[in-house]
């Protein structure tokens, strides 16, 4: 097993975190550690480093490339909205950095049997943990049109979604879907031809939503957000990189929330005893020379913030 991603925003991302190479950092979103290999060589043998992936391919790859790093390491098979119970396990109070890096890898995109490319035939799973119970199969076999119809608007964001729905639905009577490249098929009938022309493939909206619905990937991200800035030490700093306008619209609303604090009405006394909690937030976005080099960099953005 090769695997292969290639992170965005590596040097402004390290740039960020690091403040202090004996502190504890924890990548939320493992992989196959190119952001973790590239920060652990900057911490010192006092330093901790804690990678945590739902992903046993990743975990694998990355627990072989950081077997080299000069700090320690913790390598933990989970969930990143398992933040708090995992730092508790390992017992980390507080720590100087987190990063997460949202989304479906290269790698995961690559490799046909794990069923997240429209470009390569594989089983309809996009599970990016393998012992997952729901499937995309299931999803599109089983959930009703207007169910598959709701998802696909919500977590598409695919103004054909009603007519993609109705589609998936009169497929699945003559037989099951249970191939990429199948759906794939019936994704490209259901839209007009004049539109397939347009910008993206027609099938990428669709398979984003049915990947956000499999992996639960939206619904855990705002409490995600602020249980990582809960976890942070004074002056600790996080880092989110996201790669579409849903996972950065929730990371973005969540930064803005915990930095002004109360959120009463402006003329009434507070009561919510919200207090402000991170500086000013900010983001970045790759240059042009990454976007040229990494097109799958060209929607990535990285949003920031330290802890008061």
């Amino acid at each position: 097993m090769n695997f292969v991603h290639k992170s965005v925003l590596l040097p402004e991302t390290i740039n960020w975190l690091l403040t202090d190479p004996s502190g504890i950092y924890v990548d939320c979103t493992l992989g196959g550690a190119g952001h973790s290999l590239a920060l652990a060589q900057h911490l010192t043998p006092q330093g901790l480093l804690v990678g945590i992936d739902q992903d046993e391919d990743a975990l694998a790859a990355a627990q072989v490339r950081l077997q080299a790093a000069p700090c320690q390491v913790r390598v933990v098979k989970g969930n990143f909205k398992e933040l708090k119970q995992i730092l508790q396990s390992l017992q980390i109070e507080q720590v100087t950095g987190i990063l997460f890096d949202l989304g479906v890898s290269s790698y995961q995109l690559d490799t046909p049997e794990r069923g997240f490319s429209y470009m390569q035939d594989g089983p309809l799973d996009m599970r990016m943990n393998q012992s997952g119970k729901l499937t995309a199969a299931q999803v599109v076999n089983t959930y009703s049109e207007e169910r598959l119809t709701e998802l696909i608007y919500k977590y598409g964001e695919e103004r054909w979604s009603k007519r993609i729905a109705q589609f998936i639905v009169a497929a699945r009577q003559e037989k099951p879907l249970t191939s990429t490249l199948e759906l794939v098929s019936v994704i490209k009938k259901a839209i007009p031809k004049g539109v397939r022309r347009e910008g993206h493939h027609p099938a990428k909206k669709t398979f984003q939503a049915l990947r956000i619905e499999v992996n639960d990937e939206l619904n855990i991200l705002g409490q995600v957000v602020e249980d990582a800035v809960g976890c942070l030490k004074s002056g600790g700093r996080l880092g989110v990189i996201t790669f579409h306008s849903l996972e950065d619209r929730i990371v973005k609303q969540k930064l803005n929330e915990l930095f002004k604090g109360c959120i009463c009405p402006p003329n009434l006394p507070c009561v919510c005893g919200r207090t402000q909690v991170i500086k000013k937030p900010g983001s970045i976005v790759p240059g042009s020379a990454e976007q040229e080099e990494n097109p799958r960099s060209r929607s990535a953005r990285l949003r920031f913030a330290e802890k008061l």
